[in-house]
């Protein structure tokens, strides 16, 4: 089972998980089975290039994303990727992972998604 959370560089499960989902310079994916690590760079049009986070996350095999809060609009596009989203992540990749697993974060809905990303 592979996880994917929004990271500040390209330390592994030492980098701090970063606050802005879709302007987070990497993603760190962690296959939690066998602990490989895969660092992607975020290629999406909020850094310059195009698409959107949740399709090259999926295309990555992910299952999970964890995160410290993302808007309703990505929340859809996992869903419709079949990932399911856990928001309320903070401190290091493993920290997100260990809280993830210990059930101290939230599924991801439209009621807790980011306010400041909601279009109007």
């Amino acid at each position: 089972m592979k996880v994917c959370i929004p990271t500040m560089e390209k330390g592994g499960l030492n980098d701090m998980v970063a606050q802005h989902f879709g302007r987070a310079p990497t993603f760190t994916v962690v296959d939690v089975k066998s602990n490989i690590v895969e660092v992607l760079p975020n290629s999406g049009e909020h850094m310059g290039g195009v698409g959107h986070p949740p399709e090259f996350i999926a295309d990555a095999g992910t299952h999970i994303m964890i995160c410290s809060g993302l808007g309703p609009k990505a929340v859809n596009m996992f869903e419709q990727f079949g990932i399911d989203v856990f928001v309320g992540a903070s401190g290091t990749v493993h920290d997100a992972i260990a809280a993830w697993q210990g059930g101290l974060l939230n599924e991801a809905t439209d009621e807790n998604a980011c306010k400041e990303h909601r279009e109007h």
